[in-house]
């Protein structure tokens, strides 16, 4: 098998026709394997195994970050200990912003409970930037071009074509067995993707 190949696509008419295929490649022992449909399938990405944590995790870090951020913001800025040490700073910007706690009501300067709102709207910032820029990087987007692009027919993924593509970088993927395995599955057509 030449290293310039990306891997081997499967072109399917109709929905039903790439779910029972997808739920074939799954139980041949096929595992990285990418659907392209022109609109979301339900119940293709629970057969091709799509299942990354990475994206869920990343979202709770920035959202913890995003409360220890918000909370220490609202601390470090009526704390009279904080305003003792930054009274010492040489700039003046700086100690202006916390030189001077207040007590508005006759409250501690540390609050708690007038802390939480700032807290979570800052927890509710991060999680979503995580979320946004988690997916845009894990997925390495913007990509201008990918392999896939260079399959037979591939235009047609946005109109009205469902294609299933097995990487060569599969470890079960052997070239012969896999077009083979590809043609028992009645595609439209079986093509080969280069890199």
């Amino acid at each position: 098998m030449s290293s310039t190949v990306y891997g081997l696509v499967a072109e399917f008419e109709d929905t039903d026709a790439i779910l029972e295929a997808a739920d074939k490649i799954r139980n041949a022992g096929y595992r990285l394997v990418e659907a392209y449909t022109p609109f979301p399938v339900h119940g293709l990405a629970e057969k091709i195994a799509k299942e990354d944590i990475r994206v869920p995790w990343l979202m709770f870090g920035c959202g913890i970050t995003g409360l220890c951020a918000g909370y220490g913001l609202e601390w470090s800025t009526n704390s009279p200990w904080v305003a003792k040490i930054m009274h010492k700073a040489p700039v003046d910007i700086v100690t202006r912003a916390w030189s001077y706690p207040m007590n508005i009501g006759g409250k501690p300067f540390h609050s708690w409970v007038s802390f939480i709102p700032v807290g979570y709207e800052m927890t509710i910032l991060f999680t979503a930037f995580g979320a946004v820029f988690g997916m845009l990087l894990l997925n390495g987007l913007p990509r201008p071009h990918h392999s896939i692009f260079n399959a037979k027919n591939f235009e047609r993924a946005s109109q009205d074509r469902f294609f299933l593509c097995i990487e060569a970088a599969d470890p079960k993927f052997d070239y012969e067995n896999t077009w083979e395995f590809l043609l028992s599955l009645h595609p439209a057509d079986v093509s080969e993707v280069e890199r």
